[in-house]
């Protein structure tokens, strides 16, 4: 049944999708400007005419074929339905029968109901290999082999083995001791012999070295106890001859001549010692010219500054008085505006008053409206 409602979605989408492509093609002619005419087209609407009738009759036969086949696809369930009903009722009634005629030894459950099974029942365990014997079935533990007594004897026989073996190896072990003990006493024999050789052929080379290095300080000591006799009574006179140099030099004589520069006016900052009188009261009198310049420069900048303060309070006295002219001339404009505001809305009104009496005495409007005009001009 699925395959079959399968089959008519697909033949139902498959016509769906055909009549949107008649649809698309009858768009595309109508809102075509090339082929579009103004008017009724009755070739064309006769030719639709004729295809909408083709397309029901395609349509009708195709549900037609629908039917038909929906109603073979129910007969053939039908049959298969009883089909089936009787093949089960033939198993049911074969399997009743095969029941019915089973003997107990045949049932699939007479081995648990077997009364002679202890009987036919083979032991636990028949030999050491026994494939039945695994871990979970618990009848073979480590000692409980069924070759026990020869497997104990044969143990025995060579543990027996085994301890004279050990024995010997144990001899032949002491010996072989023994023969190393010996052998590692004469050779610490030996070295301690020639240690003590060596130790004393050590000490009498060190007792040499000795003497000749007493000999080679004590030779040493003398010449730098020389040689710092000499350096000193060199410097000493090294010293005497600086003293008297300095003490007869330019510099602690304080020459004044000594600090000026060959290169022109000017003075060696090194060997310089203060500068004289006359160039003290030079500075001086310079430094008050320079109090008096910086005062002479501060009352000039308060001058400016105070010139500068009077105009700008000018200036904002102006723009104030500026302000004051301005608002008042808005003011005055404004109240004009307001009087011919006036004026302009006592005119509307007795024109809209003449308009209304003229109207009630049946004037032309066209008269009135000229006569106005020319009275507002």
């Amino acid at each position: 049944m699925s395959g079959l409602g399968q089959l008519r979605e697909q033949r139902e989408a498959a016509a769906v999708q055909r009549r949107r492509e008649q649809e698309f093609l009858r768009r595309s002619r109508i809102f075509n400007a090339r082929l579009r005419t103004i008017g009724i087209d009755k070739d064309a609407l006769d030719v639709q005419v004729k295809e909408r009738k083709i397309q029901e009759a395609i349509e009708k036969a195709r549900h037609e074929k629908f039917a038909n086949d929906m109603k073979r696809n129910d007969r053939l369930m039908c049959l298969l339905e009883e089909q089936q009903k009787r093949e089960i009722k033939d198993m049911n009634k074969a399997l009743k029968e095969f029941q019915k005629n089973q003997t107990p030894e045949t049932r699939r459950e007479f081995d648990l109901n077997d009364p002679q099974a202890l009987k036919k029942d083979r032991p636990a365990r028949v030999s050491d290999t026994d494939p039945r014997c695994t871990i979970s079935g618990m009848q073979k533990f480590a000692g409980e082999d069924l070759n026990y007594e020869q497997r104990m004897k044969f143990q025995k026989e060579q543990l027996r083995e085994w301890s004279l073996q050990q024995q010997k190896d144990w001899k032949n072990a002491l010996a072989d001791q023994k023969l190393a003990d010996d052998l590692y006493d004469k050779y610490r024999v030996e070295i301690d012999r020639k240690i003590l050789e060596l130790q004393r052929q050590e000490e009498e080379s060190r007792r040499a070295v000795c003497t000749a290095t007493k000999d080679f300080n004590r030779i040493q000591a003398d010449e730098l106890a020389f040689k710092k006799e000499l350096d000193k009574s060199q410097t000493l006179r090294d010293n005497m001859d600086e003293i008297t140099f300095l003490l007869r030099g330019d510099f602690l004589s304080e020459n004044p001549a000594q600090a000026l520069s060959p290169l022109g006016d000017r003075v060696l900052v090194d060997r310089w010692k203060g500068m004289s009188p006359e160039q003290l009261m030079a500075i001086r009198h310079y430094q008050k010219e320079q109090v008096q310049e910086n005062l002479r420069l501060r009352e000039q900048e308060r001058q400016r500054d105070a010139e500068w303060d009077r105009q700008r309070v000018q200036a904002a006295r102006a723009q104030m008085l500026l302000e004051r002219e301005q608002r008042r001339q808005l003011r005055e404009r404004r109240r004009d505006l307001d009087f011919m505001n006036a004026e302009l809305s006592q005119e509307q009104r007795a024109k809209n008053i003449y308009l209304k009496e003229e109207a009630y005495s049946n004037v032309p409007t066209a008269q009135y409206y000229a006569q106005f005009n020319t009275t507002t001009r």
